[in-house]
């Protein structure tokens, strides 16, 4: 199989991503202070077009466990799933209080996955 060059990704043990000011398990209040970091590639604006190592995050708020994102499969563009297409890297996320899990997805600028690696997920509870 070929690799998809709109993908061009680092390896995996290279890229990652993280919630800088927010720890599992954490209780926050809402909106949600949320700053985004990500380790192998450069924040860009989706605006700017595909360009190899660059993308942008998406929060993705109470995802379902059924839910994958594999590698290539786009983000969906409703409630739960938050485009940061403007390369923010720092976002307030208005929660219902109770418990939530948040999902940091980094993508490309056509909003396709950059998979499990580019990928991490906490459990808050917002007061």
């Amino acid at each position: 199989m070929i690799a998809s060059p709109l993908l061009a990704a680092p390896a995996p043990s290279l890229a990652s991503v993280t919630f800088l000011n927010v720890d599992n398990g954490a209780t926050v209040s809402s909106p949600v202070h949320l700053e985004l970091a990500v380790k192998g590639y450069d924040v860009w604006p989706a605006s700017e077009g595909v360009v190899p190592g660059t993308g942008h995050f998406h929060v993705i708020v109470d995802r379902a466990s059924s839910e994958k994102l594999e590698e290539g499969d786009v983000i969906p563009f409703d409630a739960t799933h938050l485009h940061y297409g403007k390369g923010q890297v720092s976002v307030d996320v208005p929660l219902t209080p109770g418990k939530h899990t948040l999902t940091l997805q980094f993508a490309n600028a056509l909003h396709e996955s950059y998979g499990e690696a580019e990928r991490e997920d906490i459990s808050i509870t917002v007061q």
